[in-house]
């Protein structure tokens, strides 16, 4: 992110005066998918791209906010109890108003600002941008005193209640708490976390964009909780001496117990959420061993059971994947919820280059375009920059 291009946007575009300038990364996942909403555990890193904007308060009751990217211009009231239309803009209005909740004073505040998160990639820009602000206020009119845990949630509350996305706190999280050269082990359950260091000297990681996005019939995200939530009812009934919230609580037995009544979706559904659970915590095992070996067989593992058994996976995914094998790929899978969107690959250097070239070359000669290829360094959360 360019800093003096940013502060240029927003010399122009208000009073010539300039502000402070605070910047919060977008995030990949490593390993632990569709895990978040059964109590397990995610493993995200911040990375080297996201939103950066420039803060000044203006002295009155007027947010004022400019989209460097999207050349839009927005003005609502700290205290509207509507808050403005735009899409864009209600990220900021929501923060507003959840910093507030939080006893933060947020008077009026010019702002512009842009990202370089790829869009469409899985890699969370409104996350970045609720986080930045968060920070900001937080810096501007709150002395610092909100904790970087209430502003991870007040990002959240601001998809909620702000923006209908009903998401969980992966993303928010790996925004505020991300640190280079280090991914972090999320215990979704208690928001216990452990940093892990992540340096693969001799490797890259990247992602492949498939630029697809599959509109599946009904609401395939909320079936799979459905197939969860059945499982455990099934388990739960069986043992009325123990208490069953989610997945994570249930073993393999007590899957095996209920596989005959819950049917087979159901069982493959739960069958992976528990492989998953098993997997990333081999994964931190391997980190600290600086074992990426197994790092990359676990992710390969991930992107079958994600395929296979969850089946969120789709017919270009798949091609990738199988063309990351091919090429000697260390590790490969789906990054997010599936039916488009990413694979991430863990690639040795030496292999890098023609990889990428085949991969461009394959894609394009079945689906008519190429993959779009983004490079990612794990690096620190959201930080004021000047």
């Amino acid at each position: 992110m360019d800093i003096e291009f940013v502060r240029s946007r927003f010399i122009k575009h208000f009073d010539g005066k300039t502000g402070n300038i605070y910047a919060s990364p977008g995030r990949i996942n490593l390993i632990g998918e569709h895990t978040d909403y059964n109590g397990g555990f995610v493993f995200p890193g911040a990375v080297d791209k996201g939103i950066m904007a420039e803060v000044r308060p203006n002295g009155t009751n007027t947010v004022m906010c400019y989209s460097i990217d999207l050349k839009d211009r927005v003005e609502f009231k700290v205290d509207d109890p509507q808050g403005p239309r735009a899409s864009w803009a209600r990220y900021i209005y929501g923060v507003v108003q959840e910093m507030r909740k939080l006893g933060v004073d947020v008077k009026g505040f010019n702002t512009a600002f842009a990202g370089d998160v790829p869009l469409g990639a899985g890699m969370s820009s409104s996350a970045a941008l609720e986080s930045c602000v968060a920070y900001a206020l937080n810096d501007l009119f709150g002395d610092n005193k909100v904790s970087k845990w209430d502003m991870v949630l007040a990002g959240q509350a601001t998809e909620h209640n702000y923006c209908g996305v009903n998401c969980g706190i992966m993303d928010q999280f790996a925004s505020v708490f991300g640190k280079e050269g280090c991914l972090m082990r999320l215990d979704c359950n208690s928001r216990e976390f452990e940093y892990f260091p992540f340096r693969p000297v001799g490797y890259k990681l990247v992602l492949l964009n498939s630029c697809v996005k599959h509109e599946l019939a009904g609401s395939p995200y909320n079936d799979r909780r459905n197939s969860c939530e059945n499982v455990v009812k099934h388990i739960a009934a069986k043992h009325p001496e123990a208490h069953f919230d989610t997945l994570r609580d249930c073993t393999w037995e007590q899957l095996e117990e209920v596989k005959a009544e819950v049917g087979e979706e159901d069982y493959k559904r739960a069958h992976f959420v528990l492989g998953e659970k098993d997997r990333v915590l081999a994964v931190c095992d391997a980190l600290n061993a600086g074992d990426y070996e197994t790092v990359g067989k676990k992710m390969y593992e991930t992107h079958e059971g994600l395929s296979k058994e969850y089946e969120v996976s789709c017919e270009e995914l798949d091609f990738l994947n199988d063309i990351a094998k091919e090429n000697g790929v260390t590790g490969s899978r789906i990054m997010g919820g599936g039916f488009g969107g990413c694979t991430i690959n863990l690639v040795k250097e030496e292999l890098y280059d023609q990889f990428i070239a085949d991969a461009k070359a394959k894609y394009s000669a079945k689906y008519g375009k190429e993959p779009k290829v983004i490079d990612v360094v794990i690096s620190d959360g959201s930080r004021k920059i000047c």
